[in-house]
């Protein structure tokens, strides 16, 4: 518990003094957030998933968490969650890290031999951050079997994009000879990106959900009308509680994310699959309660409230909707022994 408070007090504060809606806003512009960025990486954060005997910080589910749900709360404009999976993987594969901020991609990318080392070439879309990334972490297959490439920023060429929230999403055209300690065997599959990403997504929407509960509930308290506060109405206050029941499952659900990210292990993908579905499902609700009780304020680009709430609609959709990891616990459902349901549950 000590760690865990350690970590979320020194997150609070960092997000605090650097994660501002001015950063977020040059961000939105363009305009890469570099005092959060040095803020973070010198208090070591983009190391958390790394073991400690592997030189990271080796932090527990909880604490990893609490981090990341923290930079979400502050809408911090920066590839946190990208940089620190893509640190484990590297790890994990024996690679050296780079300095600087890392992207994530698992596209139509192949892996050539050549006489210098590797050749990787080809293309991947809607990659988070990858234009203002020093470098780009690819998984692919060689030989039939997955790979993790390191492929440096001047290696591929980006066409900018962007998600709902104004966060880069990026298509990136990859064509580049990269030395053999570049390339190694990949501690995880296409499939295994997918729902470790998903998995991180969760989070990340349990502390923007988090916020826009507070902002929720502060207005509620501030905003009066027939003479008093509208959180006295009770209207108000059964779309608060409502809000409130959804937040919990969503910090429930992303702590099953998080021990699925850090510890793996069997059934690690189902408790992604569960955090994203049902953390998709709390956005939704959460980011519709947020802006009927802040009304017209609540979309002006003074309000901090669209920060989260467009970071909530983006990140609900990346990595697989609902629907698509609900379809994932179906059919894991109906391939437990027996079909049962019950059996998945319990086992997982």
């Amino acid at each position: 518990m000590a760690e865990v408070d350690l970590i979320a007090e020194t997150a609070e504060r960092l997000l605090a003094d650097f994660a501002t809606p001015q950063a977020a806003d040059a961000a939105e512009n363009g305009v890469f957030p570099d005092a959060l960025w040095r803020a973070v990486e010198e208090a070591g954060f983009l190391l958390a998933l790394i073991p400690e005997e592997a030189g990271g910080l080796g932090v527990d589910p909880e604490s990893a968490a609490g981090l990341l749900r923290r930079s979400a709360y502050h809408a911090a404009p920066i590839p946190l969650a990208e940089t620190m999976l893509a640190a484990r993987l590297l790890a994990q594969a024996g690679i050296n890290l780079p300095a600087g901020p890392l992207s994530l991609a698992c596209g139509d990318v192949e892996l050539t031999p050549v006489p210098s080392g590797w050749r990787v070439q080809g293309k991947a879309t809607r990659v988070a951050w990858g234009a203002q990334s020093a470098a780009l972490v690819v998984v692919t297959a060689q030989d039939g079997r997955a790979h993790i490439a390191l492929v440096p920023r001047d290696g591929y060429a980006a066409t900018a994009g962007r998600n709902l929230a104004d966060e880069p999403r990026d298509d990136l055209s990859i064509a580049a000879d990269i030395p053999p300690a570049s390339v190694a065997a990949s501690p995880v599959d296409a499939e295994g990106l997918l729902w470790r990403l998903a998995a991180l997504r969760a989070i990340q929407m349990a502390g923007a959900m988090e916020r826009a509960l507070d902002l929720s509930v502060a207005y509620a308290g501030e905003r009066s009308q027939f003479g008093k506060p509208i959180g006295r109405f009770q209207a108000i206050q059964q779309a608060l509680a409502s809000a409130a029941g959804q937040v919990a499952a969503a910090v429930s659900a992303a702590s099953l994310a998080a021990e699925a990210v850090v510890n793996d292990g069997e059934n690690a993908s189902l408790r992604a699959a569960v955090a994203k579905a049902r953390c998709g499902e709390a956005a939704g609700s959460v980011a519709g309660i947020a802006h009927q009780i802040h009304g017209a304020i609540g979309f002006s680009h003074e309000h901090p409230l669209r920060l989260v709430t467009r970071r909530l609609w983006a990140w609900r959709d990346e990595h697989g909707p609902e629907a698509f990891w609900n379809r994932r616990l179906g059919e894991a459902a109906l391939a437990a022994p027996g079909g049962s349901l019950w059996h998945l549950i319990t086992a997982a």
